[in-house]
């Protein structure tokens, strides 16, 4: 045995994140559920592991960023980080259930991706969490 962690790989990863969000964030089971940062922070470990698993997993983030090219056209001019802006400042200041800051999560990992400066620090920096864990 060379690690504490198995080798899930990113699918696997994604995966595996993806149900402790989805059930993670109801009520009901014997565990409570998962509070609004870890939701943000496992939302977004999500994101980059969707991001490196490859086909089919990755189509997350291809719809994510056909959706943000999209929002481009219709509204020229207006770059990733505007975006990614604009979604810190839903994910701070509106009330969301933390199944709505899961989904956020997310997407707002895949403008993160794409904005530059601070915003790709973020995303590069929980990359390489998740590669290593993965």
């Amino acid at each position: 045995m060379d690690t504490l962690l198995p080798a899930f790989g990113a699918p696997g990863l994604a995966l595996g994140l993806t149900g402790f969000l989805w059930l993670g964030t109801t009520t009901g089971g014997k565990v409570k559920p998962l509070g609004w940062w870890w939701t943000l922070f496992l939302a977004m470990v999500a994101g980059a592991a969707y991001n490196a698993a490859g086909t089919p997993f990755n189509l997350v983030s291809s719809l994510v960023q056909d959706l943000l090219g999209l929002f481009g056209e219709v509204f020229p001019g207006v770059a990733m980080a505007g975006i990614g802006l604009f979604l810190t400042a839903v994910i701070l200041y509106k009330k969301l259930t933390t199944r709505q800051v899961a989904i956020i999560g997310i997407i707002y990992f895949n403008v993160a991706t794409g904005a530059g400066g601070g915003f790709t620090l973020i995303a590069d920096k929980i990359t390489t969490i998740m590669n290593s864990f993965a």
